[in-house]
């Protein structure tokens, strides 16, 4: 269901006239928490012009926000007032239930918000929706050329052209990836366990958890197979650090954000050899597969609960000016797939486009599914570094998530 819905948002926010209030009367405090990549920096930025004498806007954009969002969204009242979010991040902040449903806003300041930039659940608008992302290739075009293949469409095909290109003496460790220990290195796992087409659970309407499995194992047999081509500190590496290695003229094949595509291709941090031989390419299948070993998802934001409704209308005025289609130039064009009227796709948004087009499935937003993000995120790391098995990693995930998961009263 969440896959038709991102779908049909992307194709519907091509054609529709979105006209949304200026920042009116209003008061209060705004004070955003949200990633720092250049697609919310521009949306932070235009909330930020509701600020007035009456009306204070802060904002706190920085890659460990899924560590702060929650804890900051726990006061009463909240440290912050908004929250930017994904399909992933959404589910903690409804679990603690710290974040309120917008429809009562919606009727009184965003009449104009297209319903299928709302995301629905339970039968309540918990955050509204302003851009569409995935992870998926970027090569340098160059290099291939250099050892005379085409782009890779799986990563089995990756795995031989990294190898080509350190035979070569080009690079030493020519693959890049977003491997951080937690939150990035869930993320990967669940990227490549969706193109070996397993469940994550015993059964769709079930929180039992069912990841070790043949297809587990090979997820973490193909993810160990990338890393022996990456930088010895990949599991340091986020995003920032992923596209930092790129730039320097490091790395020559990674699975990087569609949203990080425009840094990635303009003509800052990076050599023109670098910048002008950046491709995006389209997601990889895995293992004879035709579902990509990607996801995808959604960005948006949200209002905390523990703040008082001055605040919370304050706050939602000024994010929906954050994604009036007035913040569309030539500048912010290629920063995302953005969901919003006059959005023209550039080149680095092909990846993004490719990912929906050829089928990837939603990250999955059910309760639970971010209870057994994190164990992941907590138990890979030693299967990786050689200190376990596959089968004792995905046992161990598996343990941590019961335990959460009992505790939550999903089992």
């Amino acid at each position: 269901m969440i896959l038709k819905k991102l779908t049909f948002a992307v194709t519907l926010a091509l054609s529709t006239n979105v006209v949304l209030a200026n920042c009116g009367d209003i008061n209060g405090r705004v004070s955003i928490i949200g990633n720092e990549f250049p697609a919310i920096q521009t949306v932070a930025a235009a909330a930020a012009t509701c600020a007035s004498d009456s009306v204070t806007v802060e904002s706190n954009l920085t890659a460990d926000y899924q560590t702060i969002n929650l804890p900051g969204l726990q006061g009463n009242p909240a440290e912050y007032t908004t929250a930017v979010i994904t399909n992933s991040s959404i589910v903690a902040l409804m679990n603690e239930d710290v974040i309120r449903p917008l429809d009562e806003l919606i009727a009184k300041y965003g009449q104009d918000i297209p319903k299928s930039n709302l995301i629905t659940i339970d039968g309540k608008v918990m955050a509204v929706a302003f851009m569409a992302n995935a992870q998926h290739l970027a090569y340098r075009k160059d290099v291939l050329a250099e050892i005379g293949v085409e782009p890779p469409t799986t990563y089995e095909e990756l795995l031989s052209a990294a190898e080509m290109i350190r035979e070569k003496g080009i690079m030493q460790y020519p693959v890049g990836g977003t491997y951080q220990a937690g939150w990035n290195l869930a993320t990967e796992f669940v990227n490549m366990y969706n193109g070996y087409g397993a469940d994550y659970y015993k059964a769709s309407d079930s929180a039992e958890v069912a990841i070790n499995n043949p297809q587990g194992v090979a997820t973490l047999e193909m993810m160990k197979a990338l890393t022996e081509y990456m930088n010895p500190d990949y599991l340091t590496h986020d995003s920032n650090a992923a596209t930092a290695e790129f730039e320097a003229g490091n790395t020559a094949l990674i699975n990087i954000w569609g949203s990080r595509m425009a840094t990635l291709q303009d003509n800052e941090g990076a050599e023109e050899v670098v910048f002008s031989n950046t491709i995006s390419g389209g997601p990889l299948t895995v293992a004879g597969g035709t579902t990509p070993a990607t996801a995808l998802w959604w960005d948006g934001w949200s209002i905390a609960k523990n703040i008082s409704d001055e605040d919370a209308e304050a706050s939602f005025v000024a994010m929906a000016n954050g994604i009036d289609p007035s913040i569309l130039n030539d500048d912010t064009m290629g920063e995302a797939v953005w969901m919003l009227e006059g959005y023209t796709p550039s080149a680095a948004n092909d990846g993004v486009f490719a990912s929906i087009k050829a089928g990837s499935k939603s990250f999955p937003m059910l309760p639970y599914h971010g209870l057994l993000h994190t164990a992941l995120g907590d138990n890979l790391s030693d299967y990786l570094q050689g200190k376990e098995s596959a089968e004792q990693a995905l046992a161990d995930t598996e343990a941590a998530y019961t335990t959460a998961a009992k505790e939550k009263g999903f089992l």
